[in-house]
């Protein structure tokens, strides 16, 4: 995505900043924001899941090597939901790793097709490393009409739920 973040499905998604005015000018909007937005979470967790099993599927070049770095990114990968703020909606994240052997960028290192450098240890030589080219993207390709038509539903039940209170 250019000019984009890294690592992100967006699901924006027309009258999600509607919905969460209405949230706000209800009398129990916190509640029904915590809700919404644990219901969005629910929804995308499949795609977390894929974006995982596309970190975990990327080989290993030897045991011992502590924190393992596959696992590392993969407990980073998770559904993030923000309502309100700057901006409202849902996406897949993987976060930094600063504790992974002093590689908090390794999921976006990981996930680039050129690689990344790093010294061999001991040595003043630097290698280039190879991942599994596009991991996270592919994980998640010509899925977005379905994550966004779950992002839909969880707006829908939502929105029901208000006209049911509003009756």
């Amino acid at each position: 995505m250019p000019g984009g973040p890294p690592f992100e499905l967006h699901a924006s998604v027309e009258g999600l900043e509607a919905l969460v005015r209405a949230l706000r000018a209800e009398e129990d909007g916190k509640e029904l924001r915590r809700e919404l937005a644990k219901n969005l979470r629910e929804e995308l967790k499949p795609a977390a899941v894929l974006a995982k099993s596309g970190i975990m599927s990327m080989s290993s070049a030897g045991p011992g090597a502590s924190p393992p770095l596959r696992s590392s990114i993969a407990r980073k990968i998770r559904p993030e939901v923000k309502l309100g703020g700057r901006w409202s909606g849902a996406r897949i994240k993987a976060f930094k790793t600063p504790g992974v052997r002093g590689f908090a960028n390794a999921p976006k290192r990981t996930n680039r097709p050129s690689g990344w450098r790093h010294p061999v240890f001991g040595t003043d030589t630097w290698v280039t490393q190879h991942g599994k080219d596009q991991w996270f993207d592919r994980a998640l390709e010509g899925r977005q009409a379905q994550y966004r038509a779950a992002v839909h539903n969880a707006m829908e039940a939502m929105a029901e739920r208000i006209a049911a209170r509003a009756r």
